[in-house]
């Protein structure tokens, strides 16, 4: 047996009793968790001079490209001065709440705090992100990724961005410069992809963090990102803290997402601006993406988007594994397309823990629950990956473990994905939902001269409702099921299906009553 199983079977021991199965508020994984962060010194205090209401920074403000980014300088100022361990704080003066800028990079040893009751608002002219080829801010054939980042640390040590206020991408607002100025938003842009002929984005991200050691986000809100909310690459040590990823907010819908015809995005239509969004029409609005990166913590967070609500990576890396010890901990994930690992992981993954997760899909077409997606352009060694204490509800396909993620005939870094373990996981029926009857997939990696068998156990995995196997790659998987019960999963042995059971193969449900499932604590939220 190896470590990781060795390792949950006895802290299930020591944590549940043989009579069934107890929610517990702390338990022998939460001793792997680092501390809560605190917020740090103050070094300067820059007041807000804008006022933005209902959410929103009113459309007259940056109407002119030429006012597009009025409090960039002074926080880069501000930043400069700032000394290492402490922060730049920007909070409200009087009505006035809003500070409005195009890139900034965060300094190292420094932190942007962002005070309750403030919204720093991302500029929407694509000439303040653009990289020398006016690229920025259209949809192209085969060209892509010709923005800036909006907020940049790069090697930083001990930075951070923290705060009970709100960054605002402003994904839905209209483009006030470029070829599509007053025609459409970053959204209408990200939709492109879905046109014929296919048209690739160029948005900025929204945060990213490249290299360096120790930087952490504590209980802000990021919401309404153009592309990407938070990615990072070659970082030691990132931690989120009881943040909000809420994206589309209020200022861009209606509650319940009812967005009315002709006011959402269009595919090959860039000829008007939308005026409401929905999380399915939002593309690559990925929440965190921390690629390539080592010691990562996501704790007591909310996460609703359009795109991937987590999407562990490493991609093109030195060393394997380049992305190792990650933990998600008490977090509620609603709208989105998985708490993932992949597409990019042909530098290698490992000993990634989830636990205490409740996922609401919100009924979306789209949504998807615990999922590993690669492919042999793009794969490599997925290993000890533990998913624990999991509640999902109202999600289209609730487990995905496939390394078919793409239609690819590269075959050059065949994906290896073992040692998965899903341990009281529970996906219950909600009144009157569409996906009661959910989809599951299962499957290793097959090619004339490689065969990689999918290795997962299932221990205590339980469906209300027998869910719909895909079977289009079901094949080459290796089940060890149990101790705990496996209940309505129609998972037989086969050809290349092998099926190990373990203990009695009884347990009662992980307890998911609808209390645990919380609404996103937020004003900017329309769920």
């Amino acid at each position: 047996m190896n470590k990781l199983l060795s390792f949950v079977l006895l802290m299930s021991l020591h944590v549940y009793s043989a009579a069934g199965v107890a929610r517990v508020e702390i338990n022998e994984l939460d001793k792997l968790l680092p501390p809560e962060p605190s917020f740090p010194k103050v070094c300067i205090a820059l007041k807000a001079s804008l006022v933005a209401k209902n959410f929103r920074l009113p459309d007259d403000v940056d109407a002119d490209p030429k006012n597009s980014n009025p409090d960039t300088e002074r926080l880069k100022m501000a930043m400069n001065a700032c000394p290492r361990g402490q922060a730049v704080k920007i909070i409200t003066d009087g009505e006035k709440n809003a500070f409005l800028a195009g890139p900034i990079e965060i300094k190292s040893g420094v932190s942007l705090w962002v005070d309750k009751g403030v919204t720093l608002f991302a500029s929407r002219s694509p000439a303040d992100y653009d990289l020398g080829d006016s690229y920025c801010g259209t949809a192209q054939p085969k060209i892509k990724n010709r923005c800036k980042t909006w907020i940049t640390a790069k090697n930083t040590v001990g930075s951070g961005i923290v705060g009970e206020g709100v960054i605002d991408g402003r994904g839905g607002s209209v483009l006030t410069s470029g070829p599509y100025a007053g025609k459409t938003t970053w959204w209408d842009l990200s939709i492109q992809s879905k046109a014929k002929p296919k048209l690739e984005q160029n948005n900025p991200r929204m945060i990213e963090v490249v290299g360096g050691e120790n930087f952490t986000f504590y209980k802000i809100t990021i919401t309404n990102g153009a592309k990407f909310h938070v990615a990072s690459k070659d970082v030691t040590g990132l931690t989120f803290w009881g943040i909000k990823v809420i994206t589309p907010s209020l200022a861009y819908t209606v509650p319940g997402y009812k967005c009315g015809k002709g006011t959402m995005p269009e595919p090959g239509n860039l000829s008007r601006p939308s005026s409401c969004f929905i999380p399915e029409l939002v593309k690559n609005t990925d929440a965190i993406d921390p690629g390539r990166s080592k010691n990562v913590t996501l704790a007591y967070s909310y996460i609703t988007t359009g795109d991937d609500n987590v999407a562990i990576k490493s991609g093109k890396g030195k060393n394997s594994p380049e992305t190792i010890n990650h933990l998600y901990a008490h977090n509620q994930f609603y709208y989105g397309h998985g708490m993932s690992i992949g597409s990019e992981t042909d530098a290698g993954v490992e000993n990634i823990k989830i636990w205490d997760l409740n996922f609401d899909g919100q009924d979306s077409g789209h949504g998807v629950g615990l999922r590993i997606k690669t492919d042999g352009k793009r794969g490599g060694e997925i290993s000890n990956v533990l998913y624990q204490d999991v509640c999902l509800r109202r999600m289209k396909d609730v487990l995905v473990f496939s390394p078919y993620y793409s239609s690819t005939n590269d075959t050059n870094h065949p994906p290896n994905i073992h040692d998965v373990v899903l341990r009281n996981v529970h996906y219950v029926d909600y009144p009157g939902a569409k996906y009661n009857k959910a989809k599951v997939s299962f499957s290793g990696y097959r090619t004339a001269t490689v065969v990689n068998p999918l290795k997962i156990q299932l221990d205590n995995v339980v469906f209300d409702q027998t869910p719909e196997l895909r079977k289009k790659h079901y094949h080459d998987v290796e089940f060890t099921l149990g101790p705990g019960a496996v209940t309505n999963l129609p998972i037989e042995a086969g050809e290349s299906i092998s099926v190990k059971k373990i203990g009695e193969g009884k347990s009662k449900a992980f307890p998911c009553p609808d209390s645990v499932f919380k609404s996103i604590p937020s004003e900017l939220s329309p769920i």
